[in-house]
């Protein structure tokens, strides 16, 4: 299917050769999050029974792993100056892009997939198994996303930084889609009963809202969802 929504032009986008304090700043809370996120089980206990000292302890080491990274510049849109200054150049992808990037994609896809699984199969049986698919299926689905990031077969995780500037929509067109759904279905978690009719409601917003936001992604609606047509110098 073609693409036919808004598009983006390389030389009419302004050129940007540093990244000011705030800027940088402002994208560490996000590798904080993508990290702290990052072993499942952990997390679901989290907001099932709320902060634990594990939660403590995990936050404080991704802190300081994400701290040291980023002062160092190893972290995307922490450093210095942009890595990217034209998209369709053929630059190698540096280690600590493919690594970010990589976890970035296991928060997106395992959580959106087994909330997703946890849904249906309480729908249809209704039985709620969360906890069970967050002990014994995070970690297989978490290792298959990190193998495939790992042959650099995630957008964004490449070799190459040639392909990013369609590569970053899809990435981009995950995160607003899977983080609104998420986001909805935890205020339906805590606003409606388990049970019929309260689970299908659940399993109708997430499962829409997924498609909803994906649809306005591919159209190019939402910020950083346009792919970017090779031209000029220009900044990530």
């Amino acid at each position: 299917m073609g693409y036919n929504g808004r598009v983006e032009y390389a030389d009419a986008r302004k050129m940007r050769v540093r990244n000011k304090t705030y800027y940088r700043f402002l994208h560490w809370p996000i590798w904080i999050w993508v990290f702290f996120l990052a072993p499942g089980p952990l997390t679901f206990s989290l907001f099932a029974h709320g902060f634990g000292s594990y939660n403590s302890l995990w936050l404080a080491l991704v802190l300081i792993g994400t701290g040291i990274a980023g002062f160092y510049g190893q972290l995307p849109g922490v450093e210095p100056a942009p890595y990217i200054l034209r998209f369709d150049e053929d630059r190698p992808n540096p280690l600590y892009r493919k690594v970010c990037y990589t976890f970035a994609w296991n928060a997106v896809l395992s959580f959106a997939l087994l909330n997703l699984a946890g849904l249906v199969i309480a729908v249809v049986s209704g039985v709620w198994l969360m906890k069970q698919l967050y002990q014994y299926a995070y970690l297989p689905l978490c290792a298959l996303i990190l193998l495939l990031g790992a042959a650099g077969l995630l957008p964004r995780v490449g070799r190459s930084t040639k392909g990013e500037g369609v590569e970053r929509r899809y990435f981009y067109g995950s995160v607003w889609a899977v983080t609104t759904a998420q986001t909805l279905l935890l205020l339906l978690w805590k606003a409606l009963p388990r049970g019929e009719p309260g689970d299908l409601i659940k399993l109708i917003v997430f499962a829409g809202t997924l498609a909803f936001m994906g649809t306005l992604a591919w159209r190019g609606i939402l910020p950083r969802t346009r792919p970017i047509l090779p031209g000029e110098i220009m900044v990530d």
